[in-house]
């Protein structure tokens, strides 16, 4: 229940009754109480973007994140707070995804002297991710401002999502470029932020803090098809979700991820083809992209074959499909 740290604060500050907005979706007052609860993400984010409607407050969200520190990551924080470096404590939460969010992926993607960090929101049954979105970046800008100082400014910040009337609370937090409308969600830097020295790390702290995590039931353990859905969310619409690359990035050998997606009765085809249902339908309906950007995001070098499957899964061609939209851009946009 991490992820609802500050939800009642910030929902009473909007006006709102959190006990009935909780309520909506199966929540109660008491299981905010008890932090180590696990809730589906879907129904974090339902609650997220429900609370955000009713408020009329199109950054709930962010305004969740604003006071977050690193104690709200819960049993990892002595962790992350004793690594040498930024780039050691995003590796720490890659590693122990798991036991923060199974539904949040992050991904270091470092391209010469600048990296960025991509996150996503992928939950079982598919809901709008906006305000956990939102909510994912801000926690990271935080985690990034608490290891490299208050005064850090990344280069930009990203959101595939467009940009809510008032950007005030945005500035605010971020104090950087803002990016909508963008072809992932993240945060750009120089590479060389990841490893300047964490002034607060005391290694004798992290080795213990390491044992602790260790020591925990389900520390080394993650759901094999999870971890894979949300390696190809990430990487799919880098054009890098090869089997090899999803297997390196899970750090298997690409026999073991084929024979672990057999006993879960699927094979790497048929997630791909999962994602891709699922991605497209969140491109689609953003009037910021083309029919041939959302061809390139799926990994479809020729806009024809793009169609062809687009046709073949929801038996309309994306074309007419955007014409029933009348909200999104026509073909040629």
């Amino acid at each position: 229940m991490a992820a609802l740290t500050n939800y009642l604060e910030v929902a009473r500050h909007l006006g709102l009754n959190p006990q009935q907005q909780l309520r909506q979706v199966g929540l109660s007052l008491s299981m905010l109480e008890h932090p180590e609860q696990r809730v589906p993400t879907s129904v974090a984010a339902r609650l997220l973007d429900e609370s955000a409607h009713a408020s009329g407050c199109e950054t709930f969200g962010l305004r969740m994140a604003e006071s977050r520190q690193l104690a709200d990551f819960g049993v990892i924080s002595l962790l992350l707070s004793h690594q040498a470096t930024l780039r050691d404590a995003l590796n720490t939460i890659v590693q122990y995804r798991h036991l923060l969010n199974e539904s949040l992926a992050l991904y270091v993607d470092q391209e010469g002297k600048t990296v960025i960090l991509r996150e996503e929101l992928i939950t079982v049954p598919p809901v709008p991710v906006r305000q956990g979105i939102e909510l994912a970046i801000g926690v990271l800008y935080r985690l990034c401002s608490a290891l490299l100082g208050p005064h850090w400014r990344p280069l930009s910040v990203n959101f595939t999502h467009d940009a809510p009337a008032d950007l005030q609370v945005h500035k605010r937090l971020f104090g950087c470029k803002i990016e909508f409308g963008s072809e992932f969600n993240g945060i750009v830097c120089p590479a060389a932020d990841l490893d300047a020295a964490n002034p607060m790390a005391d290694p004798a702290m992290a080795r213990h803090a390491r044992s602790f995590v260790e020591s925990l039931p389900g520390a080394t353990e993650g759901t094999t098809l999870n971890e894979v859905r949300k390696a190809i969310y990430l990487l799919l619409p880098m054009g890098r979700a090869t089997i090899e690359q999803i297997a390196q990035y899970l750090s298997l050998n690409v026999r073991t991820l084929q024979r672990r997606l057999e006993e879960n009765g699927v094979t790497f085809s048929e997630l791909i083809n999962e994602v891709r249902r699922e991605l497209v339908l969140r491109y689609m309906e953003n009037p910021r992209y083309s029919l041939g950007r959302i061809a390139d995001l799926l990994g479809y070098s020729m806009p024809s074959s793009f169609t062809r499957w687009f046709t073949l899964q929801f038996g309309i061609s994306p074309a007419a499909w955007r014409r029933r939209h009348p909200d999104t851009p026509q073909e040629g946009a």
